[in-house]
């Protein structure tokens, strides 16, 4: 056979290949995530600002009182945003309830109170009662109780004793903690039951039977209903079924609750407050009516 030398050997050229399927899906699906992602941040965007116009409208009548009031310097563990949130809030509601009466609550979390502080800041928060927690469980005394039951009414303010309920305690061990602690007075407010967990070693049917004995024993020793302090979830859950006919003291700090409810005798709405005079974040409470509707509650007289 006759070979062709190399150099005169037809070569084919190869034509460009025509955009397959495939290429053409591939920058159609490029196209398609830019544009997606493109979407989704203005999506992210409107979102962000229809949720920070519904702030602003939520909170609007707390926004002049936020603006009007400087928080004291006082130990904090929330950031700056959050605590302009927090007082954001906390203005909002005070300005929603100027028909109402407010107070705090303390134990020895607080520390030491200043309480000529406490007095000048009612210029800005006014404040007419304190609930002080006494005793926890079946042998704990708060060991600022003293100090601040007898200062508080020194500074003229109406107080109330708490008791910290310990689910998997004996209950009439936690009365007489209680009893043997806190002595009521003529203007004083009523007893407090707090209870706030679970048990762990016993069953709820355990947990109710223990309450109603510590709500009965006090109750007999002072002559008068105490209070039951919870939770929203807690109480609804758990208490209410059986213990609907005492009068109610609910803890709910919800962004979204911003009226106390007529069932609520008090409403602490916030715990992270901060109040001259208290060191750190305060619990602080409504109480559901006037002045002289939470004096008509008080203790007229007591030997106990």
């Amino acid at each position: 056979m006759k070979r062709t030398p190399l150099n005169k050997r037809k070569t084919t050229q190869r034509k460009p290949k025509k955009p397959t399927m495939v290429a053409s899906t591939r920058k159609s699906k490029k196209k398609q995530g830019k544009s997606f992602l493109k979407t989704l941040k203005y999506v992210v965007l409107l979102s962000v600002t229809v949720v920070i116009l519904a702030v602003g409208y939520h909170y609007r009548n707390g926004v002049l009182y936020y603006l009007g009031f400087t928080t004291s310097k006082n130990i904090d563990t929330l950031t700056k945003e959050e605590r302009k949130i927090a007082d954001l809030r906390i203005y909002d509601i005070v300005g929603r309830h100027s028909d109402k009466i407010f107070g705090i609550d303390v134990s020895h979390y607080q520390g030491e109170i200043n309480w000529k502080e406490l007095q000048q800041a009612e210029e800005q928060f006014p404040l007419h009662f304190i609930f002080i927690r006494a005793t926890a469980g079946k042998d704990k005394t708060d060991t600022k109780f003293a100090e601040n039951w007898k200062r508080s009414k020194q500074n003229g303010y109406l107080r109330g004793a708490y008791h910290y309920y310990r689910p998997d305690e004996n209950s009439m061990a936690q009365a007489n903690n209680f009893i043997a602690t806190v002595k009521l007075a003529e203007g004083d407010l009523p007893p407090v039951l707090d209870i706030e967990r679970l048990p762990n070693k016993q069953s709820m049917d355990s947990l109710k039977i223990g309450l109603q004995r510590w709500l009965d024993r006090v109750e007999a020793h002072y002559d008068v209903a105490p209070i039951i302090y919870s939770g929203e979830s807690f109480y609804t859950d758990f208490l209410k079924e059986e213990f609907s006919d005492y009068k109610l003291w609910i803890a709910n700090y919800s962004f979204f609750k911003d009226r106390i409810r007529d069932e609520w005798l008090f409403w602490q709405f916030t715990d992270k407050a901060q109040i001259k005079g208290i060191n750190g974040n305060v619990d602080v409470n409504i109480y559901n009516g006037n002045l002289e509707e939470l004096t008509g509650m008080l203790i007229l007289d007591s030997g106990n």
